[in-house]
């Protein structure tokens, strides 16, 4: 997946310690549990992803959000306690974008 982190990375890296680089492991994590929506969004548009980046030598969230054929960076933070959690309890079936928490 391709990623603008171009308008948030910056901020990212300053406010969480995170890299757009380690952002984009977790992203690319083949065990990746992806919430769509995300279950904390208030829009409803945003994507949660929680995924390992072996740079960081952490379990990362991952913020997307897609506009016609872009997907933007939004954020990324080291995971939280009830993030971890789900990404240490998913079964197979939930990963990479196969949970529907409708």
């Amino acid at each position: 997946m391709d990623v603008d982190w171009s308008h948030r990375g910056d901020y990212m890296a300053e406010r969480h310690g995170v890299t757009f680089e380690q952002a984009n492991e977790a992203l690319a994590d083949p065990d990746a549990l992806v919430f769509d929506p995300d279950y904390a969004s208030q829009s409803g548009r945003s994507v949660r992803t929680i995924g390992w980046s072996s740079t960081a030598g952490r379990l990362l969230t991952v913020i997307t959000v897609t506009e016609g054929d872009v997907t933007y960076g939004v954020n990324g933070w080291p995971a939280n306690d009830i993030d971890a959690r789900h990404y240490r309890d998913a079964d197979p079936a939930e990963q990479q974008g196969e949970r529907d928490d409708t």
